[in-house]
């Protein structure tokens, strides 16, 4: 800025393992972002190192750090970043054209497996302008598994969604990562969202200010079953009473 420099980050230093569920969270401009652009390999740190399954990805070229987002990272962002004249089922493809070698009918296995995953088998010929948000945002995360990836990174998935639309994207991200062991980074400026994760990192002006293993972890899936819906009778009758 000017003749001032800036560091969005100052000397992080930290470790993450496989199989985490880790919630980054912070205000704006602490740092939280450009960390997550770092472990996405969409930036390289100014100085340091960034090292990922054992591999010091900070000097990778950048045909090479494409390549390692495609195969081990998937992406889930707050606006969905899908194709608007697109199916759900060629949405969640997408990253497939990337990689040589795949055939259509893999192509359509997987995708249907992954919106399966998601619970969205019945929209898979939906556009994203006929589906709510919660809808496009499992489209989203369908396709941040295509390529079976080792680590979704999520950044902010719920700051677009109601709570309980927030709640059933939690929980597929706690079932992914209890069940299938995939490692999960959740960025987020919400203390109640960051209370999902099973490890909590706090950033303040660029540095980690705590981290700490989150002994109260929410469960969303418990939480779902105790929400009410239209089809509960308090909730009716305060649906449909008269003025």
């Amino acid at each position: 800025m000017g003749d001032v420099e800036v560091r969005a980050l100052n000397g992080v230093s930290l470790s993450i393992e496989a199989g985490e569920f880790v919630s980054v969270i912070g205000p704006s401009g602490s740092g939280k972002s450009t960390f997550m652009h770092i472990v996405g390999c969409l930036d390289r740190p100014t100085s340091g190192q960034y090292i990922l399954d054992n591999q010091d990805v900070s000097t990778l070229s950048g045909d090479a750090l494409a390549a390692v987002r495609n195969k081990r990272i998937g992406f889930v962002f707050q606006g969905f970043n899908l194709l608007a004249r697109t199916s759900a089922l060629d949405n969640v493809e997408l990253p497939l054209l990337y990689r040589s070698g795949i055939r259509t009918s893999e192509r359509h296995r997987r995708a249907h497996e992954m919106l399966e995953t998601v619970g969205l088998t019945d929209r898979r010929d939906h556009h994203p302008n006929q589906m709510s948000g919660g809808q496009q945002q499992r489209v989203a995360i369908a396709r941040s598994l295509i390529n079976r990836p080792s680590i979704v990174l999520a950044d902010e998935p719920t700051g677009n969604l109601d709570s309980r639309t927030s709640t059933e994207i939690m929980d597929i991200f706690q079932r992914l990562n209890r069940e299938q062991g995939i490692t999960v980074i959740l960025i987020t400026h919400e203390r109640e969202i960051s209370e999902y994760g099973r490890r909590i990192i706090r950033f303040r002006d660029g540095i980690v200010v705590s981290d700490q293993t989150n002994a109260s972890q929410r469960s969303a899936g418990d939480e779902i079953s105790d929400l009410p819906t239209a089809a509960d009778p308090v909730v009716s009758e305060l649906l449909t009473r008269p003025r």
